[in-house]
């Protein structure tokens, strides 16, 4: 009792508290805040549920925060192949509707009775932990040996996720490993390697049955909406068509709450209040609300960095870095398919989208992002 008591002592000695945290809870609370009023738009009783979420994220974050990082990095194994088990479970044949149904022939949800669990997002925070514990020695990202394990750890959730499929969310792996490579030091030669490997293996997808038929038009839908061909709005096409009119009907300042409700309802955009949310942000506040968007994003990764910074350790700062690659790459991809410049894949905007497993996982990201700056 006297040893732990000494222990937990000197833990609490070594907190700040002005620090870095305090930048990602802010953005985080105020992306949370907007989320809930960008939903409210079209959805209350969707808002509502969606306020309580995010309380119960914030009470976790704060709890995850007060975890040291040491014991973050004995459980990361743990937590990476549990996130590994349940995505296997997800594919399983014979698995009654009950506890996986499918939506949209997408196998990602768990029905646990009073919600629904998505694995892959307990298995992205899982992700980051692992490749940190595993990219801490030296000898594990200075040499190409080293980076082939890193790949054999990121390919699986990766490959698991798009038979999901889940494309969107198997996106973010690489960028958080590509970042935690080039903060630990990695050699440049060898990430240029991931990267070509990465670029023949995405382009070597389309030609395969890895992707699916829907996934395929969609990004033949985007070429033909790139190259001014409207032959796919009505059919594949048509969510990013309806997508880019209402972001252009919003222009500088927006149309107003009201104006927004009917507009969306009129041109029946699919997934208003989830995937694309960012599109009620742009209608209703205008290009201001981009901006707006895009400026506490770009301050929850001067958080991020700021922790990161802090560290002497090499754990907790790969974790910081992993975890905030991974809130900026997500942000980035969704907002890019709204815009017309990314197709379609069904990824949330941390924070912002409806959903219960997207907003509690990205709380306790920011919530581990506290605790490794505090």
């Amino acid at each position: 009792m006297s040893a732990r008591g000494t222990s937990r002592k000197l833990h609490l000695s070594g907190v700040r508290k002005v620090h870095g945290g305090w930048i990602v809870v802010i953005a985080a609370l105020l992306l949370t805040i907007l989320g809930i009023e960008a939903i409210d738009t079209t959805r209350s009783a969707t808002a509502t549920r969606q306020f309580a979420l995010g309380c119960i994220g914030f009470v976790a974050a704060f709890g995850i925060a007060m975890i040291p990082t040491r014991r973050l990095r004995q459980s990361s194994w743990w937590l990476f192949f549990g996130g590994i088990l349940l995505l296997i479970f997800l594919l399983l044949p014979g698995v009654p509707d009950s506890i996986v149904h499918p939506r949209h022939g997408a196998r990602r949800w768990i029905n646990l009775g009073f919600t629904d669990f998505q694995p892959s997002e307990l298995l992205k925070i899982g992700f980051v932990l692992a490749m940190a514990s595993h990219l801490r020695f030296q000898k594990h990202y200075r040499s190409f040996f080293g980076l082939v394990i890193a790949l054999c750890v990121a390919l699986p959730p990766m490959i698991l996720i798009v038979l999901e499929p889940d494309l969107g969310t198997a996106m973010l792996f690489l960028p958080a490993m590509i970042a935690m490579l080039i903060a630990g030091g990695g050699r440049y030669r060898h990430m240029f390697i991931i990267g070509l490997l990465a670029t023949v293996c995405a382009v070597g997808m389309y030609f395969t049955p890895v992707l699916r038929p829907h996934q395929k038009a969609r990004i033949d839908a985007l070429i033909a909406q790139i190259q001014g061909d409207t032959r796919y709005e009505q059919t594949i096409g048509y969510q990013g068509a309806r997508a880019m009119t209402l972001i252009g009907a919003g222009q500088q300042i927006g149309v107003g709450k009201e104006v927004a409700e009917q507009l969306l309802r009129a041109n029946h955009l699919p997934e208003e209040h989830n995937d694309m949310i960012f599109v009620v942000i742009c209608l209703r506040w205008g290009l201001f609300g981009a901006i707006g968007t895009w400026l506490l994003y770009a301050l929850l990764g001067i958080g991020g960095v700021l922790a990161a910074l802090g560290c002497k350790d090499p754990f907790p700062r790969l974790v910081a870095v992993g975890l905030t690659a991974m809130f900026l790459s997500q942000m980035l991809i969704n907002t890019a398919m709204t815009i017309g410049l990314a197709p379609i894949t069904g990824l949330t905007l941390p924070f912002v989208s409806a959903g219960g497993s997207s907003l509690v996982s990205a709380w306790l990201m920011a919530g581990i992002l506290f605790g490794i700056a505090m």
